[in-house]
């Protein structure tokens, strides 16, 4: 509530790495235990914001050198935070100080080497970096979260390669709710991932450009060998004005 109370866009970033972290934390198949303190580890990640100006943390230009440097104390203000209020586990405290560190320590605070780092804050870096790269921003746009996922496996020395490759099979290279255009020139919007193939998920189509006209939806698995449809691109649902695809997938996964 303090971080809401601060910074909308902070509160909603930390309550979807908390998703994010419950979701990596079960592909892992950790404990059940341990699945809920990386939920409430991603929840918690980013309090140190809550002590930073909102003219620095939402500046749409570039940071200065200082206002750089008082950005970059907010892995270590939350940690103190955390510790005041007392109750946290030690895997929480360890999230939110490490959440930015990276593989070939040039993160921060502490530029900690892989050896160093915990399993919790490598997961934890990679949901946080998700997040914030498919989210809009005063100074950004959101990237699209199958771009996102490729580009971010380009960073060489910036996250465990073993970790990525379980961050995608969570959300698939086509994550759900993505507006897809197949090879037959018809839109869908990506309902569910097929755990054999990340590239061949379901998708319900319901426009056709070819007639630039809504179509009866229909589902289509893509993995199904009857199927010629393949994926040739993402879409930007913005440029579509499409306002339900939400209900659109929501639909589907809520069926029986």
């Amino acid at each position: 509530m303090r971080l809401k109370s601060q910074d909308e866009y902070t509160y909603l970033h930390s309550v979807a790495v908390c998703t994010l972290m419950v979701a990596l934390a079960r592909t892992l198949s950790l404990p059940e235990e341990e699945v809920r303190q990386a939920g409430l580890a991603g929840l918690l990640h980013d309090m140190g914001k809550a002590r930073i100006p909102l003219q620095v943390l939402n500046k749409p230009g570039r940071l200065t050198d200082p206002e750089w440097g008082l950005m970059k104390q907010h892995p270590s203000w939350g940690h103190e935070m955390l510790i005041e209020g007392g109750g946290c586990t030690p895997l929480i405290l360890d999230v939110c100080l490490h959440h930015h560190e990276k593989m070939d320590g040039s993160g921060y605070p502490h530029g900690l080497s892989a050896q160093q780092l915990t399993l919790h804050a490598r997961m934890g870096a990679v949901c946080d970096v998700y997040d914030a790269i498919t989210s809009a921003r005063p100074y950004k746009a959101p990237w699209d979260a199958g771009d996102a996922v490729r580009q971010m496996a380009q960073w060489k020395g910036h996250f465990d390669p073993a970790i990525f490759q379980a961050f995608v099979k969570t959300v698939g290279i086509y994550p759900i709710g993505t507006l897809v255009r197949l090879q037959s020139g018809r839109l869908g919007v990506v309902m569910e991932q097929n755990a054999r193939s990340l590239l061949t998920p379901r998708v319900k189509v319901f426009f056709s450009t070819q007639t630039m006209k809504r179509i009866p939806p229909v589902e289509i698995d893509l993995a199904d060998g009857s199927s010629q449809e393949r994926i040739q691109g993402v879409e930007l649902a913005e440029r579509w004005q499409f306002r339900d695809l939400n209900d659109l997938w929501l639909e589907g996964s809520m069926r029986p």
